[in-house]
C-alpha cells in the first residue's frame, strides 16, 4: 500500500516593522528586531524585510508615518508578502486604519504574534483556557475587525482564534465567554492552591528567566526527568513541579513560562495561575542565557517582571547558562590575532563584575554539563539554610 504524500507546510514571508523612539538607539531596535524574527520563526513565518522609522513615538493612527506605510505597501505587493508584523500592540483605531491600507494582506502586532505561539503550545486544559481567555481579551476592542478577517482568511498565522468558526458580532457573547473562561480559571487556581498546601514542609524553588534561556534543559538536568525543551520560544507554558533531591535534601522545582519584552498584559494576567509557583516560591532560581548579546537587558526585563509580580525581594540565584557559547574578547598567547574571542574560563567569569554584583550565582553550561556539580553544592547551601530558617523543628534528611 503506497503511503500518502506528507502536507507541506507553507511558510509565510513577512515584513517587520518598528519604530525607533527618542530614547532608543538603531542597535537597540535591530536587536528588538532580531527578537521578532524570531518570534515569527517560532509561528512559522520567515522575515525577509525590516522597516524602521525615526519617530518620537508611534504615529497614532498608522504607527508609522504615511510615507513609510506607502513604501512597505509597494514592497509586499511587489514581493508578494502576505504577513506585515509590527513590534507593539496596535491600537484598535491603528490596526483598522493599517488594515485599510493593506487591504486583504494580514496584520499582527506583538502580541497577536505571541497569542498564537501560545495556542500552538498550550497542552494541558489549564494553559489552553488561559490562553483562550488571553485571546478574547485582545479580540474584544477589535471584534468587529477580527470576525471580519476570520471570514476573509482561513488558518495561518496570527490566525488562530478560540476555536469558533462562525462570525460573532455580539459584543455580549464574547463578555458571557470571558466570565465563563475566569470562572473556570478560578476554579483552576483553587486546585493548584490545594496542591501548593500539600508541598508545603518542603521548600519551594522556582526557575525563572527570559525565554529560550534554558530553564527547561536545566531541570531535565536536576530532576533526570523529560521535560520539553526546544530552541524555539515559549518551548514550556504548563508549569512542571518536579521533586529533586540534592545530597541528602529534598525540595520542589518548578519551570515556568519564559518571561520576554513587552509580554501582552493579557497573558500576564491569564497566566496568574502559572505565575503563582512564582510567587509561592522560597526561592527563585533566575536563569541566564550569558551568550545573549543583550542579556543584561534581558536580567532587567525578568527583573522587572518579578517586581510587577511582587516577587523581586525573594532570595535568588543567578545561573549564568551556556558558558561554552560565551565569547569575550581577550588576547590568545598562542595566536597572532590580538582580538581573537575566546570563551573566558570559569576562574575568569568569577572575577568579572558579574560575580560581584549576583552573589550569589553560579556559571554553567547545561547542555555541555560544565559546573554542574558546582550548581548541585550551591543549590544544597541555599536550600539548606532556607530549609532551616522557614522549618526549623523539621530534621533534614
Amino acid at each position: 500500500m503506497q503511503a500518502k504524500p506528507t502536507k507541506k507546510i507553507e511558510i509565510e514571508k513577512a515584513v517587520l516593522v518598528g519604530v525607533i523612539q527618542q530614547q532608543e538607539t538603531e542597535e537597540q531596535i535591530e536587536e528588538y528586531l532580531d527578537e521578532l524574527a524570531f518570534l515569527a520563526e517560532t509561528a512559522g513565518a520567515k522575515a525577509v524585510k525590516r522597516f524602521t522609522q525615526k519617530l518620537q513615538s508611534p504615529h497614532p493612527k498608522t504607527f508609522v508615518g504615511s510615507g513609510k506605510l506607502s513604501e512597505i505597501l509597494e514592497y509586499v505587493r511587489k514581493n508578494k508578502i502576505s504577513l506585515i508584523i509590527f513590534d507593539d500592540e496596535l491600537s484598535p483605531s491603528q490596526t483598522r486604519n493599517i488594515e485599510t491600507a493593506f487591504k486583504d494582506l494580514k496584520v499582527l502586532d506583538r502580541s497577536n504574534l505571541i497569542l498564537d505561539i501560545f495556542a500552538r503550545r498550550a497542552r494541558t486544559a489549564a494553559a489552553k483556557t488561559q490562553v483562550e481567555l488571553a485571546q478574547y481579551e485582545y479580540l474584544l476592542p477589535r471584534l468587529t475587525r477580527m470576525w471580519t478577517h476570520l471570514s476573509r482568511q482561513k488558518g495561518g498565522i496570527g490566525m488562530r482564534g478560540p476555536g469558533e468558526t462562525e462570525i460573532e458580532t455580539d459584543r455580549r457573547i464574547i463578555r458571557d465567554k470571558i466570565a465563563l473562561l475566569k470562572t473556570k480559571l478560578e476554579k483552576i487556581d483553587k486546585q493548584k492552591a490545594t496542591q501548593r498546601k500539600g508541598r508545603q514542609q518542603m521548600i519551594r524553588a522556582a526557575l525563572v528567566g527570559y525565554t529560550n534561556v534554558g530553564k527547561s534543559t536545566l531541570m531535565n538536568l536536576l530532576s533526570k526527568s523529560d521535560v520539553f525543551a526546544e530552541d524555539k520560544l515559549f518551548a514550556t507554558l504548563d508549569t512542571t513541579v518536579r521533586k529533586i533531591v540534592v545530597g541528602n535534601l529534598p525540595f520542589l522545582l518548578s519551570d515556568t513560562v519564559g518571561f520576554i519584552r513587552k509580554l501582552p498584559h493579557h497573558l500576564v494576567d491569564s497566566f496568574k495561575s502559572t505565575l503563582d509557583e512564582v510567587r509561592e516560591a522560597d526561592i527563585l532560581l533566575h536563569v541566564v542565557d550569558i551568550s545573549h548579546p543583550q542579556f543584561e537587558d534581558q536580567i532587567q526585563t525578568v527583573n522587572q517582571t518579578l517586581q510587577d509580580l511582587g516577587a523581586r525581594d525573594k532570595p535568588t540565584v543567578m545561573i549564568f547558562n551556556k558558558v561554552d557559547a560565551y565569547k569575550d574578547v581577550k588576547r590568545d598567547p598562542n595566536d597572532l590575532d590580538p582580538d581573537i574571542k575566546l570563551p573566558p574560563t570559569l576562574d575568569e567569569l568569577k572575577r568579572t563584575y558579574l560575580a560581584k554584583e549576583n552573589y550569589p550565582c553560579i556559571f554553567i553550561s547545561a547542555v555541555e554539563r560544565i559546573n554542574l556539580d558546582s550548581l548541585r553544592e550551591l543549590l544544597y547551601e541555599q536550600i539548606r539554610d532556607l530549609h532551616l530558617k522557614i522549618y526549623p523543628h523539621r530534621m533534614l534528611y
